[in-house]
């Protein structure tokens, strides 16, 4: 007689439960499929509206909320600052159509763990999600690379503006190292010139 051996089964992975707000069915039904689609992360729920969202989001208690930021009744930005008043255990991303620095600086600012742009690729999204899991804020690329460009070109107009754009790069180092309050021996040292120059 052969004695059969049982193996203890390891238990399944505890899926990840996610709540959507949008105000548009359509896009709530396309990433609903591409999510649920994966294995590892569960819909608790949808809402169209951002009262529905928090109402949801308090009864639910989501690990994450993917929020627009425009739907009626409260916007994205007033359903997260709600969660976190309320103190609800739930991260939240912000799905945007804006390029805008302003609204990103809001929301950073409410405390969203997420702020990705709603015509990003469905990996990006998953991405934005398991950074999050791992306990950090997710930007989306695009939008980091848009906020940089936006950032450089009004730097650049600055520097016209006072003049600094025809400095050479030594006469760069020396005024960035003078605004740095160097004396003009350090200055002479680190750039291997004399201090009488």
């Amino acid at each position: 007689m052969t004695r059969t051996s049982f193996k203890k089964r390891s238990p399944e992975p505890r899926r990840v439960s996610l709540l959507l707000a949008d105000d548009h069915p359509l896009f709530r039904k396309g990433l609903r499929d591409a999510i649920e689609g994966i294995g590892r992360y569960e819909i608790l729920g949808e809402a169209k509206d951002g009262e529905a969202a928090l109402t949801l989001i308090e009864q639910l208690k989501p690990r994450i909320a993917l929020l627009d930021i425009d739907m009626p009744k409260m916007t994205g930005l007033q359903v997260a600052r709600e969660v976190i008043r309320r103190r609800i255990e739930t991260d939240l991303i912000i799905l945007t159509m804006h390029e805008d620095r302003e609204i990103f600086e809001m929301a950073m600012q409410i405390g969203v763990m997420g702020y990705i742009l709603k015509d990003s690729a469905v990996e990006d999204i998953l991405q934005c999600i398991e950074t999050i899991l791992a306990g950090k804020t997710y930007v989306s690329p695009t939008l980091t690379h848009h906020l940089m460009v936006k950032q450089g070109k009004s730097a650049q107009g600055l520097e016209a503006k006072l003049g600094l754009s025809n400095l050479t790069a030594t006469e760069r180092k020396i005024l960035s190292l003078v605004a740095q309050s160097r004396s003009t021996k350090q200055i002479a040292e680190e750039l291997f010139i004399s201090p009488k120059t």
